[in-house]
């Protein structure tokens, strides 16, 4: 193709001054292999093999999306654009040739140029400015809970009653941490971005005992690529859960690690009980030391100092440990329950190489709001907006809700809303229909 060439000497930046290389998409397409990661955001073509690696959101965040028009996930994850641009401007190494789409297959220009308006439309409203009282308050009743469990004990004594009241208001506690610290990972409520970090470090560390940079390296790898096997860490859980494509590849192969057929059983006993209390717990640990995250190593010691230090007076190190581990066993039913409402049934496989806003809305689905699902999830009942918008503040979603049914209603794309608890007996529903598929294909097969 005329004028279309491989980059310079260097395998990255352009000549200042010279002309831009171009290149078609069947060239871009050829630079998805390790070590060798092409990108395309705004029609610029970059080259991120070697930086990759220096990424703040980690390499394979980034690197999912190799030899893909990124531009929609670019302007998603990013506060202050023009800062962001000053780190690409070395990497670049061409354009995209006139001719070609901007967008690589058989993808709707038309929704693409639709969504883009759409979220300009939401900058003009003001839809990523945060009320700054609804986080306050958010954060101030997270203290109060805190500061009432220890009352509990401490005036009512650590006899079983006020223990398990006290646990439950813990796990309340800790629950509504998890969501005020997603808030932050997402630079949602702060306009720099360096505020929102430093302020997910206090909540994530002090109030929950867990590492910052360790869920920002696995959240935002489901956002980039949500419900993609390897590259999304929630549904790459096999062998021990197969969701999805996952069941006909593992029956027509016959592979039986375990009884998957009868996995929406055991699903309760080690699903919903022990993914905060042990997963989280072992995973968040060795992210720590192997990246050697002191920091948050320091902020996540200062959670169980304070936490044991509180609680044993009353019970002694044997039941301050029984006490721990219950107010983890509760919250972590919540964690599972809430979080995987909105994408454990909806479609799950490989990659697709889908636009931004039909990636994120075959994925994803919402649940009916109210004062206290709200409240009670955190506002992830309105999953498809948050996936469409993650750094927009979450009182904002019922406002932007109805732009985004006009979108999808212009496209013929589901835009999905289920009762609340028609969207957690769905999830059992959902493995159980994988695993009658795997039975099926590796009986049949």
């Amino acid at each position: 193709m005329g004028g279309v060439g491989e980059p310079g000497p260097r395998e990255g930046s352009a000549q200042p001054g010279a002309p831009l290389p171009t290149f078609c998409w069947e060239q871009i397409r050829a630079h998805d292999q390790p070590g060798d990661k092409w990108l395309v955001i705004e029609r610029r073509v970059y080259d991120i093999s070697r930086w990759a690696q220096r990424h703040p959101g980690g390499s394979r965040l980034i690197g999912h999306h190799g030899a893909e028009d990124a531009t929609d996930a670019f302007r998603a994850f990013h506060q202050d654009l023009n800062f962001v641009r000053k780190f690409l401007q070395p990497l670049l190494i061409g354009e995209l040739a006139p001719e070609e789409p901007s967008q690589d297959g058989p993808l709707n220009a038309q929704l693409v140029e639709d969504f883009r308006a759409l979220h300009q439309a939401a900058e003009d409203m003001k839809l990523f400015d945060a009320s700054p009282t609804f986080f306050a308050f958010l954060l101030g009743h997270i203290l109060a809970m805190e500061v009432l469990a220890w009352l509990l004990i401490y005036l009512l004594g650590p006899g079983w009653v006020p223990s398990a009241l006290a646990a439950f208001i813990l796990a309340i506690s800790q629950a509504q941490s998890w969501c005020l610290q997603h808030d932050l990972g997402h630079a949602s409520i702060f306009k720099k971005s360096r505020w929102n970090h430093m302020a997910q470090k206090f909540v994530m560390g002090q109030l929950k005992g867990f590492s910052a940079h360790w869920w920002n390296f696995r959240h935002f790898q489901h956002h980039a690529k949500p419900n993609i096997f390897h590259k999304d860490p929630d549904v790459t859980v096999a062998p021990v859960f197969l969701l999805g494509e996952s069941s006909v590849e593992y029956g027509k192969k016959k592979r039986r690690y375990l009884p998957y057929n009868q996995q929406h059983l055991y699903f309760f006993l080690i699903g919903p009980p022990l993914l905060t209390l042990v997963n989280f717990e072992v995973e968040n640990l060795a992210y720590m030391l192997v990246c050697m995250q002191w920091a948050d190593l320091l902020w996540a010691a200062s959670f169980y100092a304070r936490f044991f230090l509180s609680y044993l007076p009353f019970y002694g190190v044997p039941g301050v440990l029984l006490f721990f581990v219950a107010v983890r066993v509760l919250e972590s039913h919540w964690f599972v329950w809430i979080t995987q409402m909105n994408h454990i049934p909806k479609e799950i496989g490989h990659e697709k190489h889908r636009d931004w806003a039909s990636s994120q809305l075959a994925a994803t689905c919402n649940v009916e709001p109210s004062l206290f699902t709200n409240w009670f999830s955190g506002h992830l009942n309105f999953q498809i907006e948050h996936h469409l918008f993650p750094r927009m503040p979450r009182h904002n979603y019922s406002r932007v809700a109805p732009l985004v049914k006009s979108l999808c209603a212009k496209h013929g794309l589901s835009y999905e809303v289920k009762p609340f608890l028609t969207a957690l007996v769905d999830i059992v529903r959902s493995l159980k229909k994988s695993g009658d598929i795997w039975l099926d294909a590796y009986l049949h097969q």
